[in-house]
């Protein structure tokens, strides 16, 4: 008798306590900057290092690049840059290890699908997820004192 009482007392408090929950769809939820979200990929620093690559403990990121067509430059240019996010675990190893910032990590982590090949995502797709940049990667953002999306 006295556990039923009990039960029912914790019952009643959780219905008269604040609710916690979040409106997900609706309203955005805040993550830390410190979150580890889906990379965001820019073509015009990459100089096909491959470093990236190398680090990747799932090898999950696809890199290639062509010979300069420019006769003045030395280097390569980027051609593809894939990543496979049905084995990527964002450890952000491949923002840390480039050196040019090419890659760096955001707070975006919707990344639902209906098949298995639509987490496949390419360069143009990469380069397209930059709305929320992290501002520890993001070299601008920490040189202006703030982050990206506070602005």
């Amino acid at each position: 008798m006295i556990g039923l009482v009990k039960g029912m007392a914790v019952t009643l408090k959780g219905l008269v306590s604040p609710k916690v929950t979040y409106k997900y769809p609706d309203v955005p939820l805040d993550m830390p900057d410190r979150f580890r979200g889906i990379q965001y990929f820019d073509p015009e620093k990459c100089i096909v290092c491959n470093a990236c690559v190398r680090i990747c403990p799932t090898d999950c990121i696809t890199l290639s690049g062509k010979p300069n067509p420019d006769p003045g430059k030395k280097g390569k240019v980027i051609a593809t840059y894939e990543i496979n996010f049905e084995l990527c675990m964002l450890c952000d190893l491949c923002t840390e290890v480039c050196p040019t910032e090419a890659v760096v990590m955001t707070n975006n982590f919707e990344l639902t699908a209906y098949s298995r090949d639509e987490l496949y995502k390419d360069m143009d797709w990469l380069s397209k997820n930059d709305t929320k940049i992290r501002s520890e990667n993001n070299v601008a953002a920490v040189m202006k004192g703030g982050r990206k999306d506070a602005e």
